[in-house]
């Protein structure tokens, strides 16, 4: 059987003709792999921009926020598993049609209502990445901003390529441990470390899911994003003052000033027994998060 590589993510599926890829997002299509849901818009709001949350930048502000299908992750916590994980395998009949010109024009005629731009959301944007690209070069030609809303889980190469589009970022951080991206997330092994009936990466150097995101959130401060950091905080998992002040401390070694958000988890998808978070839990973490950075918010609250 031949199968194309897709070169997106570190998951780099090998896809048959016809077939699709982790994300089902993705598929082969005559010979190529191309995005299947290009311009398929399945949520469409007017939000603040604190909602995303970015507290940092422009508070006050609203963005037009969209959401396509797909995800790159299956997290068992997942808040928005009807379009990223769980919609229906055939082209969902409920998903408005959106062109990228279309999307501009909206965000355009927003903008008296405060709206800064567009921000790609929801589900996983990345995914859906020729649509967000496309988006992003005409928001810009607008004088309007692009925001991301990201687990942050891509390659480098398309990640670095998109960057120079972005104005501000949030990006997520399961948690401090390869471990738990997989076992909480259905992240693959790194490369070398498969087992008898996983999928291999197609002999590719690929880095754990923690190393891959760490590596794009770097990236992005470095490209002069304004970058957040959302750590959801789920009960007896990545609740340990260890694994928080692991992110803090890596955050405040690229910038004191880099928000920090501890988000409160709720009963979710695969994970609907596990009690919602003690909020005193996010303020015990909050506090060892503050001895490294200046901007630690609690959310979900």
């Amino acid at each position: 059987m031949n199968l194309h590589e897709c070169p997106l993510c570190p998951r780099r599926c090998r896809i048959p003709e016809g077939g699709t890829g982790f994300c089902r997002a993705r598929g082969v299509r005559d010979g190529r792999v191309v995005p299947l849901h290009y311009g398929r818009i399945a949520s469409l709001a007017l939000d603040p921009i604190e909602k995303k949350p970015i507290s940092c930048w422009h508070p006050g502000s609203t963005v037009l926020s969209i959401g396509t299908y797909g995800c790159n992750l299956d997290c068992a916590f997942c808040q928005n598993a009807s379009i990223s994980r769980d919609f229906p395998a055939e082209e969902p009949e409920a998903a408005r049609a959106a062109t990228p010109e279309a999307l501009a024009e909206m965000a355009r005629s927003l903008v008296p209502r405060r709206n800064l731009g567009l921000a790609y959301t929801y589900s996983e944007p990345l995914v859906s990445y020729e649509f967000v690209r496309d988006c992003a070069r005409l928001i810009r030609q607008e004088g309007l901003k692009n925001v991301l809303v990201s687990n942050g889980y891509l390659c480098p190469e398309p990640f670095d390529a998109l960057l120079p589009l972005m104005d501000a970022a949030n990006l997520d951080v399961k948690a401090f441990s390869e471990d738990y991206y997989r076992s909480m997330c259905g992240a693959p092994p790194p490369c070398g470390q498969e087992r008898a009936g996983e999928p291999t990466h197609a002999g590719c150097a690929a880095p754990g899911a923690l190393a891959a995101v760490m590596r794009n959130v770097e990236s992005a401060v470095r490209h002069g994003v304004h970058v957040e950091v959302t750590y959801l905080v789920l009960d007896g998992e990545n609740d340990d003052d260890a694994s928080v002040l692991g992110v803090a401390r890596w955050l405040a070694d690229l910038g004191r000033g880099i928000p920090l958000h501890l988000s409160r988890s709720f009963p979710r998808r695969f994970d609907a027994e596990r009690r919602p978070t003690p909020p005193e839990t996010l303020f015990r973490l909050a506090e060892q998060a503050r001895r490294c950075l200046d901007e630690v918010r609690v959310g979900n609250i």
